[in-house]
């Protein structure tokens, strides 16, 4: 199937008053976890100016309200499920929510994480061990199972997309090595399921982001993120805007050939 005529991005995706753009995804049902700040905020509005309709996962529900809101005032239809995402019950209330609401799902953008406070490998304990790897791989398989089986039942395919990080590839800075261990995780695990569910047109992709001006990256413990910034390629962080495009092209049929990939929203950071 030829893919869909690529259109261009909105002049500046930071606008949140920019009008629809046509990207294959008008009507499609989109679910975003993770959705109540930072990348996934941004994701909502993205795919919201493109006419799908969000259900928006998280567990700030003043804040979810505030993004369903946001979503509403583009003109698209949207509501707000808390989700623990790290609770198996939750997920299930999740998809049967949205299913229930819109009577399908065609996206979903698995976004929630959690990165550990910096500290060695030796003086982390056991509990945020537990934290990091029940957010960002456990709670991914519980949504990733749960989304396929619906998808599956549908029997007309859909499209997963699960938040990464560069960390996972290469992580330069100390004190992260559980996240940078979980994010790994999270790209081998979405490769595997990529393969054993493309046959069954569900295509299961990566975005990766690296050094973003997002609420976690505020609060890593970087004292200078303009030292950050100076040692990038393009000389700047990154905004959650540039990811939420990225997202919201892998999920429509412009990346209809692309599967099991990997993609990296990090300003060079990788190449450099």
């Amino acid at each position: 199937m030829d893919a869909a005529p690529v259109t261009p991005p909105a002049a500046n995706p930071n606008d949140e008053t920019s009008p629809a753009q046509p990207h294959g995804l008008a009507g499609k049902t989109v679910v975003v976890t993770g959705g109540t700040s930072g990348i996934g905020r941004a994701t909502c509005l993205a795919f919201a100016r493109r006419g799908a309709r969000l259900a928006i996962a998280g567990r700030d529900e003043e804040r979810g309200r505030e993004v369903v809101e946001a979503c509403r005032s583009l003109g698209a239809e949207a509501l707000f499920v808390c989700t623990d995402v790290t609770r198996r019950d939750d997920v299930s209330r999740l998809t049967a929510a949205v299913t229930a609401h819109f009577g399908r799902l065609d996206v979903a953008f698995n976004n929630a994480g959690y990165q550990e406070p910096r500290a060695t490998l030796v003086q982390q304990e056991d509990e945020i061990y537990e934290r990091v790897f029940d957010t960002n791989v456990r709670a991914l398989v519980y949504l990733m199972r749960a989304e396929i089986a619906v998808m599956l039942a549908q029997g007309s395919g859909g499209v997963i997309v699960n938040n990464a990080s560069v960390s996972g590839v290469r992580n330069p800075y100390p004190g992260l090595s559980l996240y940078a261990a979980s994010k790994a995780a999270a790209v081998a695990l979405t490769r595997s399921a990529a393969m054993e569910y493309a046959p069954h047109g569900i295509r299961i992709n990566t975005v990766s982001p690296g050094r973003i001006l997002t609420p976690m990256m505020l609060g890593s413990g970087v004292a200078d993120m303009s030292i950050v910034a100076a040692g990038l390629p393009l000389r700047r962080m990154g905004q959650p805007e540039e990811v939420g495009e990225a997202v919201v092209w892998l999920a429509s049929p412009a990346a209809s050939f692309v599967v099991g990939h990997n993609l990296c929203v990090d300003g060079g950071f990788l190449a450099g």
